[in-house]
């Protein structure tokens, strides 16, 4: 397998992280530290990076401040949404879940769903691409 890393931009100078490969490593709380410090953080409701990203599977970390919304939209996967820092509602109608440090949902694809802050939360969201027939 090829080694795939993304590019220095001038968001994230530093660039060459590795996204995909036999074996990526993946520094979560690093990662969190990593978006607090940038200015989308600062200046928006939200920040978020991918930290790995492959053809079938992508994980993407996301930070949200509080009252920040995700709203109504699908996903072309399966997903799920695993909180690691933080309280957030996660809401497919008519289910609504409020997830704290430590819980998480599954969603099966295009199943229409939003995310709100309920305060400042980072979480992990994985989406499992749907193979096509």
């Amino acid at each position: 397998m090829e080694n795939k890393a993304n590019e220095a931009t001038p968001q994230r100078p530093e660039g060459d992280r590795i996204l995909n490969a036999s074996l990526v490593a993946m520094d979560v709380p690093q990662f969190i530290e990593h978006l607090k410090n940038e200015s989308t953080w600062r200046e928006s409701d939200r920040n978020s990076i991918t930290i790995f990203k492959s053809e079938r599977m992508r994980i993407v970390l996301i930070g949200l401040h509080e009252g920040a919304e995700l709203p109504t939209h699908t996903a072309n996967g399966v997903i799920s949404v695993q909180v690691l820092e933080g309280y957030l509602k996660f809401t497919a109608e008519p289910q609504t879940e409020e997830l704290k440090k430590g819980h998480m949902v599954a969603l099966q694809p295009n199943i229409p769903h939003s995310v709100q802050a309920l305060e400042e939360t980072f979480f992990l969201l994985t989406l499992a691409m749907v193979k096509e027939s």
